[in-house]
């Protein structure tokens, strides 16, 4: 029931510069530890990149904390609702860009594809004019595109430079760019502009947000998300399958990894494969030394190598700086 649902899953990212960035991910961390959010953040000298859970009220006070800053006052948050937390743990990270684009030099604040609303993307994407140009990587298309959509062979969105020279002769066309939450689509817009296309759009806020706002009209199979659901819902009018079980080709939207860990790959797998496979993806992955537990949703925590919440944090009190000790129990 929808009422039940007190937890807020929060989608979000900020092209921002922070000066000193290792020390503000100190900041940050803290703020998640002490308000219980869980999920993965990125900060780093170009901006933040989050996926959080927590309760609705501690959600409400991680937007305060991130919009309270001038640099994030910008960010806007895609907001779903959920009966408990999508992840188990807080990790806040440095990393050299908040997407790993190998476009470090492009600054979306400076130059960027046109920013197009849901309702905005949804009226212009038949147009015959138009390429619907899916910026994701194999297993997040597979399992779910826009109708007529290009989609490019990538394992990862470091390699779209690459393939966009497959791309020259779309450059009299409105290339209209959509990912999962608009992230990818701010460097890759920015560099198909800068190879000379012209008319260069953004779906604002990505696929989910299109789902939340104009129903998720053609959007085909399910979206591809960062979380323990790993697929979701976005096609309220005319929903579809249009992935395969990778076992027995069946027609499945059934989203798992590869219970076998030096395996790992994201592949839709139906229910009695999934079982009958114990979560892996090929008779070899089953039988591997490595393989994980099976507990039919697919979905594996990633090893944190010892990582510590607490580790580093510092809190000022009565102007004094103390250590924030880890609990006796840490899990």
């Amino acid at each position: 029931m929808e009422e039940n649902k007190e937890y807020n899953i929060l989608l979000y990212y900020c092209y921002a510069k922070i000066e000193n960035a290792e020390a503000y991910r100190e900041e940050h961390h803290l703020f998640c530890v002490e308000n219980n959010i869980r999920g993965r953040i990125i900060i780093s000298d170009e901006g933040l990149n989050g996926t959080v859970s927590g309760l609705k009220d501690d959600c409400e006070k991680y937007m305060a904390f991130i919009q309270g800053d001038p640099r994030f006052a910008k960010t806007e948050f895609k907001i779903d609702k959920h009966d408990k937390h999508a992840f188990t743990k807080i990790h806040v990270r440095y990393k050299p860009e908040i997407v790993h684009s190998s476009l470090r030099h492009l600054d979306p604040n400076v130059r960027t594809g046109k920013h197009l609303e849901p309702e905005e993307f949804k009226a212009l994407k038949d147009q015959e004019d138009v390429v619907i140009l899916d910026v994701r990587s194999n297993y997040e298309h597979e399992l779910g595109h826009f109708k007529n959509a290009l989609t490019l062979d990538i394992d990862n969105f470091r390699d779209f430079p690459e393939k966009v020279k497959e791309l020259e002769h779309l450059k009299n066309k409105k290339v209209l760019t959509y990912c999962t939450g608009g992230i990818k689509c701010e460097k890759a817009s920015a560099f198909l502009l800068e190879q000379g296309f012209e008319d260069v759009y953004q779906l604002h806020g990505g696929i989910i947000k299109y789902g939340m706002e104009a129903g998720g009209e053609d959007f085909e199979g399910k979206c591809y998300v960062f979380d323990n659901r790993i697929a979701v819902d976005v096609n309220k009018v005319n929903p579809s399958v249009v992935s395969k079980c990778h076992v027995c080709g069946t027609p499945s939207d059934r989203m798992v990894n590869c219970a076998n860990s030096t395996c790992n790959i994201h592949v839709a797998i139906c229910e009695d494969c999934g079982w009958e496979l114990e979560g892996a993806c090929s008779p070899e992955c089953k039988e591997h030394p490595e393989k994980r537990p099976y507990d039919g949703t697919g979905y594996y925590q990633k090893n944190t190598n010892g990582y510590n919440p607490y580790k580093g944090l510092y809190r000022e009190s009565n102007k004094e700086t103390k250590t924030v000790h880890e609990p006796a129990t840490n899990s």
